[in-house]
């Protein structure tokens, strides 16, 4: 069941053992085998913390068990989710853990070469990135390791957040997402197999190598392991970003970071869901019950739904790559249709096909970005219809 809301500081604390002459986490690690690096982090049950929740050991084992000798790692450094900003922090506040982690997947696939993809936006944070990079590759190789980072800008499309388009994007592409089979772990940037997780993921993983897997799992629940760092917005007395346990009630956020009058949260972002006052207390934030990359966006009674379901329809027919029917269309559908109903062009009972509609998209979509619409279209109408019509 839930936690009671509990603020840690594993990701953002203890900074000094990882930098400089004090970083003691590689020194460890390069006295491990790869193979039994991964188990650790499969036995940890750390979930990929972009959203997606995707079991990271599984991952980087796939990977290294791919026998060819070109192999990368890729930081997702885009964090283009509306309401989400937690990454930009720890790039800026913890960066050497980053580099840290993403040096232990070098290590556990046989890579040597990655690759930060910071978002187009975040440039001004590359000068001092690229001097840490500087003093840091200096320190790893002193260490034995052949591994080197290089920051890749993207160019702005929400789409690019999307592991393969984000890779169609490196090899100087349109960033549209590719079909798979074949995965990333096998046949990703330039055909080869590659890694690419979360920042705050490659930070769990150097942290789970520095303290052991036994005390990562004391934080959150059996489903839900380990701290998360949030990004709070909206009708809130203390927007910002914040480390807290996983499995928590929302009612418990919300005491602690509501106005007196939290309407709804939108879980997630734009692509997440939204969750209404009624809900709070049954609600578990983690993945057994609704995860999140990390937003968690607090609207009060003076907000309209409407406006935000609108809001929400407006920017993803934007950032749709138009590849796919589905999201291309289904979008613009969307967008003309609750339009529709509030002007009573179309009956209420219209809202039901616009439902399936995006049941439809959410199983037809080429990549996330499709099939994530159904989740704050479904969750904002069937909490809110009254504001859909009236």
């Amino acid at each position: 069941m839930g936690t009671k809301l509990k603020k840690t500081d594993m990701i953002f604390g203890d900074n000094q053992c990882l930098s400089g002459k004090n970083f003691s986490v590689l020194e460890a690690v390069i006295k491990k085998k790869p193979a039994a690096i991964i188990e650790e982090i499969i036995d940890s049950g750390l979930l990929g913390r972009g959203g997606a929740g995707y079991p990271t050991g599984l991952k980087w084992k796939f990977a290294a068990a791919q026998d060819v000798t070109k192999k990368y790692v890729i930081c997702n450094a885009d964090e283009g989710e509306p309401g989400t900003f937690k990454d930009r922090d720890i790039l800026m506040k913890v960066p050497g853990k980053v580099f840290a982690g993403m040096t232990i997947c070098g290590y556990c696939i046989n890579a040597k070469k990655g690759y930060i993809y910071l978002r187009g936006e975040y440039k001004f944070m590359a000068p001092e990135l690229n001097k840490l990079l500087v003093e840091f590759h200096e320190l790893i190789k002193s260490k034995g390791y052949d591994f080197t980072i290089e920051i890749f800008f993207g160019s702005g499309a929400y789409v690019c957040g999307e592991e393969t388009s984000l890779m169609e994007s490196m090899e100087g592409k349109r960033g549209e997402p590719r079909n798979k089979p074949p995965f990333p772990v096998v046949k990703g940037y330039m055909d080869k197999p590659t890694i690419v997780n979360n920042v705050e993921t490659f930070v769990s993983v150097a942290m789970i190598q520095k303290y052991g897997v036994d005390e990562f799992k004391k934080l959150g629940t059996q489903d839900s392991r380990g701290s998360k760092v949030f990004s709070v917005s909206g009708d809130t007395p203390k927007p910002g970003v914040y480390e807290l346990e996983l499995g928590m009630k929302l009612s418990d956020f919300v005491d602690e970071y509501g106005d007196g009058d939290t309407k709804v949260v939108q879980v997630g972002g734009a692509s997440g869901f939204c969750v209404p006052r009624k809900k709070f207390n049954e609600t578990i934030i983690g993945f057994e019950g609704v995860p999140t990359g990390g937003s968690m966006m607090l609207f009060n009674s003076s907000r309209s739904m409407y406006n935000v379901l609108s809001n929400y329809l407006d920017f993803f027919t934007e950032e749709s790559c138009g590849q796919c029917t589905p999201c291309r269309v289904g979008c613009q559908q969307l967008v003309e249709g609750i339009k529709a109903i509030k002007n009573s062009d179309k009956s209420p009972e219209y809202l039901d096909s616009l439902l399936k509609l995006t049941e439809t998209m959410k199983t037809t979509s080429k990549c996330g970005l499709g099939q994530s619409v159904a989740n704050s279209f479904s969750s904002i109408v069937h909490n809110f219809k009254e504001e859909m019509i009236y």
